[in-house]
């Protein structure tokens, strides 16, 4: 119950930031779903995603969770936004139920019989139907992750051993590893045309962040798996840019930011604070490492949706390499 009110409060404010930034609500919202995430959170994102939907979960007369419903569009007070959700390795490993409902309740929207201006999902679903033909089930399918037993989009390895020439590799690899779609019977399937098709109607992708201790640029898994959905996007739509956005539910009742945002405030808190890097470098080899992993995650955030502002580079290039005595230090530990 906490989970779904602080989920529904999270959707609004994600909603809110997109219309303030592009006048309108979004149509459909690419979100990125990790397993540790929604267990610490008691599944504060897959209630996100719920509320977005204007879905709700669904108990059975013992109390237990059993699947979805929608909430009525009056209640709602809203259109339906359509989600594309993209689930971590992790997540449909240890959330076999989750990955069914979040599945459910997509095809009950799209079954809705609803106006097309009030219900996004059902207004893509048709439109892909009318396209490609096939069932309703299967134009609805809405929920992606890895093929049984494969994790990660491997964005992040080709990043990080710069086997790539073209952002496009890094989209290819993304839908590649990612575009296995589970259903309401919870088995994976490859849906490659469903997921073109949902990708090039994508207006904003999203994360939430929920830990003090790990930021965007601090693990390469950030960039890998949105990085890599919002470059799939953005191939998908020819060239045309998404939102992103990282919602920051760290401190106090959270609030949305922009990918450049977030970069900028992790890389102020982080690289370019002497507090930070000088405590870093007081851990010898390993200190190192980890600055430059935050320098080739800052990379991946460039590779994968070319937002990040140039002065970042500019400030990292004076701290640490056009520093004479900065480079000595490095270079000796």
């Amino acid at each position: 119950a906490f989970a779904m009110a602080d989920g529904a409060a999270q959707a609004e404010r994600l909603l809110e930031r997109h219309r303030t930034d592009n006048g309108a609500l979004p149509e459909t919202v690419a979100v990125v779903l990790w397993g540790t995430d929604n267990l610490k959170t008691e599944g504060g994102p897959i209630a996100q995603v719920l509320r977005l939907i204007g879905a709700e979960p669904r108990h059975d007369s013992y109390g237990r969770l059993c699947g979805a419903r929608l909430i009525p569009l009056e209640r709602l007070g809203r259109p339906r936004i359509d989600v594309m959700v993209s689930l971590s390795g992790i997540f449909r490993d240890l959330l076999p139920l989750q990955t069914k409902l979040l599945a459910e309740a997509a095809l009950l929207a799209a079954e809705a019989e609803e106006p097309a201006e009030m219900n996004f999902v059902r207004k893509h679903a048709l439109a892909f139907q009318a396209q490609h033909g096939g069932s309703l089930a299967d134009a609805a399918l809405r929920v992606f992750s890895n093929a049984d037993g494969a994790y990660g989009a491997n964005v992040n390895l080709m990043v990080d051993n710069g086997t790539w020439q073209d952002e496009d590799e890094l989209a290819e690899a993304y839908m590649r590893r990612k575009g296995h779609a589970y259903g309401v019977d919870g088995r994976p399937r490859r849906q490659d045309a469903v997921m073109q098709h949902m990708l090039s109607t994508v207006d904003a992708t999203y994360q939430n962040l929920d830990s003090v201790e790990l930021g965007v640029t601090t693990v390469s898994h950030y960039f890998d798996s949105l990085g890599g959905i919002s470059r799939a996007v953005r191939r998908a739509k020819g060239g045309a840019e998404a939102s992103v956005y990282i919602g920051d539910q760290t401190r106090g009742a959270g609030t949305v930011r922009s990918l450049s945002e977030q970069v900028a405030l992790e890389s102020r808190t982080r690289a370019l604070n002497p507090k930070w890097y000088e405590g870093m470098l007081a851990h010898g080899y390993e200190g190192v490492r980890q600055i430059e992993e935050h320098v080739t995650n800052t990379m991946g955030w460039s590779a994968t949706t070319g937002q990040v502002s140039p002065w970042v580079y500019q400030h990292l290039a004076q701290t640490y390499m056009l520093d004479p005595e900065m480079r000595a230090r490095l270079a000796e530990l």
